[in-house]
């Protein structure tokens, strides 16, 4: 099980402790804000997209969207996400749970400008009902980051 994966990932830097489990779906972002009792926009959602072949997240604040334009101008290509099939097999966690954590070799994570806004965020844990509540330079370790890009829009 993924969140299985993540907890042990995340225990070689003590971190398995804090990771938390819903008895409900934590799937999209207005669930894990129900169930974290917090603003939408501090759950850091794991976006999968396919970009030359290969899988990339970015990690966004979860009121962002992707800017189409400024994909393009940091990519060179249109976004184009991962259906939920590839992601489970290129990422290695399924459509709701995708996370930066313990995911498939090859694959390459960005952390979105969107997120710098908070002190901290909230991305999930491998599963539907699971989040960690993480700093930005602990989401930046933890991550094993590429880089930050600024590839989305925050709502008017």
């Amino acid at each position: 099980m993924s969140i299985e994966k993540v907890k042990e990932y995340l225990s070689a830097y003590g971190f398995a402790d804090k990771v938390l489990e819903f008895p409900v779906s934590s799937a999209t972002v207005e669930l894990a804000a129900q169930a974290l009792g917090c603003e939408g926009c501090r759950i850091a959602k794991s976006l999968s997209f396919l970009l030359d072949g290969k899988a990339i997240l970015i990690v966004a604040a979860g009121d962002a969207r992707i800017d189409n334009p400024k994909y393009k101008a940091r990519f060179g290509a249109k976004a184009k996400m991962l259906t939920p099939e590839q992601a489970v097999e290129m990422i290695g966690h399924a459509v709701g749970g995708v996370c930066p954590f313990s995911v498939n070799e090859g694959v390459t994570v960005y952390l979105d400008e969107s997120l710098r806004r908070f002190e901290t965020v909230f991305p999930a844990c491998g599963s539907s009902n699971s989040a960690i509540e993480l700093t930005i330079p602990q989401l930046e370790q933890l991550s094993r980051f590429t880089g930050w890009v600024d590839v989305c829009r925050l709502p008017e």
